[in-house]
């Protein structure tokens, strides 16, 4: 008898068999496959993946000897001399990451000839017909295909794997049903309110549903800040979802620092079980060929009926070749996206995003939802200048310039230079302002500056959840006691975080910024006009944001009517398109090549995986986190303690809002200045960083910036 898992103290008559572990997750994988028409091709990399475990080596592994043993090999060599041999990466990687070229190669080599087992029947398959239909996209639609089949063979191996140690089988995936789109008929139904603005979020809502019954594909809502774009997002996708046999509704926002308002959105409509949060804050490192590694540590696989993620989360998952990240991608297929903010999306890796969504789009039955006050022109008719451009865009608000004129509730004035201690000054001389600049440092040192003052307040990404949910909910209830607040935030507070503000002072910056900024000042209409001030700063922006800031100033001078409106906004993303060019736009190096695209066409069936992960970061030098202690924002050390000899999803899910995450260079600086250590190592190996002094913490500020770049936003 030949095993794939044995249990320690148990009879070989309990183990698992091979055979008995091959042709479930065969079925498990076809079935996550099923829905982008690939399910043969899972079915068959279910069957070889575990192979190598016929091999006399393992099976006295299994009894308890030790040795070295590998199995993921010999399937892979199965595949290689023929059709198949693209999919080998996948078979190979399935306890780790697709490989690249090279290192697949040595794996295959090293590798032994197994025969095939009798109950190894590999199904009739064939590539999908629209590999072959456009020559020069045949490269970039097959690494997208093995990547999706990756994630589809990892996620059945784990659960299956999981389901047998744990004996409970494995759950049916969640799904969008016809009660979740009454629940949100119960709740807008509850929602009152009078006034022009309430009566014009009721209009865009009840147009964004009826356009839910077109056919799936590319749409846009473009509504301005304020109009209730979220909710009709949530609106149309849950319908699109229901009139299209569509499986789920992820949603796509830019920054984990406001991710917590929209989960608790949708939570109030739907329910805390239909709604997953997942990002960085609990997606925790772990990669391991062991088996209880794989079992302890399990990334989320987004099987939930509505996801509510992050735009580094869901870029940098369809660029990965980690096993965690990819497990997920199966979900995406044939599901409702919605970007949220979708300007925001990485100018240096834009071509790689669209040419993604495309390809959910044309190959994975999946739609899309552009959703923004500042349409970034990404389409072909907007004038986006590469291949990538996306076609076929159909808006869910209805007449988005009335909508803009009807919303028009600020006048923006470009104020010129302004050092520290003017703004310093003009926030003191207002009741309620809110100042918000490019750099974590200038925020500080502007809260430093009127600390002292009524009401005033602090954001950053450089505060832990915890703290900013509190520091928010403070600024609500003085706003709307009309007692005084003087808020000076990082640009996170422009994605979609309701305040409402009589004065907003916006650091100079891209046109869509700007709008965005507008979109905190009388953001519920009950003035005639807000005021949006737009002024120079003394401190240097960051190179991009300098960039963007100068083709803003020149659009202002161009005298629209409405210098936030959408003829502002196309001419805004007609002269940065100009400036950038197409290659800028896919700017990462891979290996020498420069671009993505480019090192992915030009390696036909043999992608270099790894090295395109490393390349795809949203954050170059990506962030690490940091675990802040006890405090009035941290987490507590006996709860913590407590958590031990949990699993690393559950110390995740416990520190989640009371941990930061900080650009690699400070991290690197905390940890050779023995401000951070790692947590609890035995077990969890190095995962949890831990603060080491809550000097560095302040109740009212964050962490305090240490190292080059920790105070860039």
């Amino acid at each position: 008898m030949i095993y794939a898992h044995s249990l320690a103290d148990k009879p070989a008559s309990e183990w698992e068999t091979l055979e008995a572990h091959a042709l479930q997750v065969a079925a498990a994988a076809r079935a996550r496959a099923e829905p982008f028409g690939a399910g043969e091709l899972a079915e068959v990399l279910g069957l070889l993946h575990d192979l190598g475990k016929i091999k006399a080596g393992f099976q006295r592994k299994l009894s308890g000897e030790i040795n070295d043993t590998a199995h993921s090999g010999e399937g892979a060599k199965v595949l290689w001399g023929g059709a198949a041999r693209p999919l080998a990466a996948a078979i190979a990687g399935h306890h780790g990451r697709l490989p690249d070229p090279d290192r697949l190669r040595v794996r295959i080599a090293a590798a032994e000839a197994v025969t095939l087992p009798k109950w190894c029947r590999l199904p009739d398959w064939e590539w999908p017909a629209r590999l072959r239909e456009d020559k020069s996209l045949g490269s970039y639609r097959l690494q997208f295909l093995v990547r999706m089949l990756f994630g589809a063979l990892c996620d059945a191996d784990d659960r299956e794997t999981a389901a047998f140690y744990a004996g409970i089988p494995d759950r049916s995936p969640g799904v969008v049903t016809e009660a979740m789109c009454a629940a949100f008929d119960v709740h807008m139904a509850g929602i009152g309110g009078e006034g022009s603005v309430n009566d014009l979020r009721r209009r865009v809502l009840s147009h964004g549903r009826d356009v839910a019954s077109e056919t799936p594909g590319l749409f846009t809502l473009t509504v301005p800040t304020g109009g209730g774009k979220t909710l009709t997002s949530l609106g149309f996708g849950l319908d699109h979802a229901l009139a299209h046999g569509l499986r789920r509704l992820i949603y796509v926002i830019p920054y984990t620092s406001i991710i917590e308002q929209t989960v608790d959105v949708f939570r109030r409509v739907l329910g805390t079980d239909a709604v997953l949060e997942h990002h960085s804050n609990a997606d925790w490192d772990g990669e391991d060929e062991a088996e209880a590694e794989q079992r302890r540590v399990s990334g989320a696989s987004w099987d939930v009926p509505v996801v509510v993620t992050t735009a580094v989360q869901f870029f940098e998952s369809l660029h990965a070749a980690r096993k965690k990240r990819c497990r997920k991608l199966p979900s995406l297929a044939r599901s409702v996206i919605v970007l949220d903010e979708a300007q925001t999306m990485p100018l240096p890796l834009l071509r790689p995003c669209l040419a993604a969504l495309r390809e959910l789009m044309e190959g994975y039955g999946a739609s899309v939802v552009l959703s923004t006050a500042t349409q970034p022109a990404l389409t072909k008719a907007g004038g986006f200048p590469a291949g990538e451009a996306l076609e076929g865009a159909r808006e869910i608000a209805p007449e988005p310039a009335a909508l803009f004129a009807a919303l028009k509730r600020v006048e923006v004035r470009d104020v010129g230079s302004m050092d520290d201690a003017a703004l310093a000054n003009r926030l003191r001389a207002e009741r309620r302002a809110l100042c918000i600049v490019d750099n974590r440092m200038q925020a500080r040192a502007l809260f430093d500056a009127v600390r002292d003052a009524d009401g005033a307040a602090h954001l950053s990404t450089l505060m832990v959840p915890a703290h900013r949910r509190a520091v928010l909910a403070e600024v609500r209830a003085r706003l709307r006691q009309g007692a005084p607040v003087r808020l000076v935030s990082t640009s996170l507070i422009e994605a979609g975080v309701d305040v409402d503000f009589p004065v907003v002072l916006r650091a100079a910056a891209g046109i869509d910024s700007v709008a965005q900024a507008a979109g905190r000042c009388n953001r519920e209409g009950r003035l005639d006009r807000g005021l949006v001030e737009v002024f120079r700063s003394e401190h240097p922006a960051p190179p991009a944001v300098e960039q963007f800031a100068a083709i803003g100033r020149a659009v202002l001078a161009e005298g629209h009517e409405d210098p936030i409106g959408e003829d502002a906004v196309a001419s805004y993303f007609r002269r940065l398109w100009g400036e950038y060019g197409e290659d800028a736009l896919d700017a990462a190096e891979v290996h020498g090549v420069r671009g993505l695209l480019a090192a992915i066409a030009r390696t036909p069936g043999a992608c270099p995986y790894e090295q395109v992960e490393a390349a795809f970061r949203i954050i170059p030098g990506g962030e690490r986190t940091v675990i802040v202690l006890d405090g009035p924002w941290g987490v507590g050390s006996n709860a913590l303690e407590a958590a031990r000899f949990g699993s690393a999803g559950s110390v995740a899910k416990l520190v989640q809002s009371h941990a930061v995450n900080v650009p690699w260079a400070m991290w690197s600086s905390m940890w050779e200045a023995g401000q951070i250590a790692w947590w609890a190592p035995d077990w969890f190996e190095e995962q949890f960083a831990v603060l080491q002094t809550s000097d560095l913490y302040d109740a009212e500020a964050g962490l305090s910036g240490v190292g080059e770049g920790a105070w860039v936003v």
